[in-house]
């Protein structure tokens, strides 16, 4: 009877069987981004997010991720750049102020390497995305890294005259390390 009790209370809480969800330090990671402006690469960066993350490299099917970017704390390379990103045609932080991907869906690619399927959110618009990773553990913790392309156009980032990709083009490469102590 208690045995039975405490599997009900540890299904209820949704432990049984998942990994428990650890903070990425934010000092020793990091999510960056490069696009191409006027036909050179600029790279920039989110200064402040926060990321979750619950991932077993031996039990991937119980992962779990939850990544949440501050887009006003948004570094695109120049005092300029990083006013003009927060307006409406960009990122319109003021009724989107942050990006979000949550996925619980993990596959093993061999070799440390993985990827994972959940919903990515930005400037009001949420979709489907697959983001490769390779897991690295050292002694203290592990390092989760990887890149992934995103169109910026698909998104609506960059609408009205900087949809013309002639002066900033769509393709943009995000970049993701993200350190988790054990």
């Amino acid at each position: 009877m208690r045995r039975t009790a405490l599997f009900l209370s540890l299904l209820a809480a949704g432990t049984l069987g998942q990994a428990q969800a650890a903070p990425a330090d934010p000092a020793k990671s990091s999510v960056k981004f490069v696009f191409t402006q006027m036909n050179v690469p600029v790279e920039g960066q989110f200064k402040k997010f926060a990321a979750d993350i619950a991932f077993d490299t031996t039990k991937p099917d119980t992962g779990k991720v939850n990544i949440a970017v501050d887009l006003a704390a948004t570094d695109a390379g120049s005092s300029d750049a990083n006013q003009a990103v927060q307006m409406k045609e960009w990122f319109n932080t003021g009724s989107y102020p942050k990006a979000t991907f949550s996925a619980s869906q993990f596959k093993p690619l061999g070799g440390g390497k993985f990827s994972a399927t959940g919903q990515f959110s930005v400037k009001g618009k949420t979709a489907n995305l697959t983001v490769p990773f390779t897991v690295k553990p050292d002694a203290k913790g592990s390092w989760y890294e990887g890149s992934f392309p995103l169109s910026r156009l698909a998104w609506k980032i960059g609408e009205g005259e900087w949809s013309d990709v002639g002066a900033v083009a769509d393709a943009v490469q995000v970049k993701f390390k993200l350190y988790v102590a054990k």
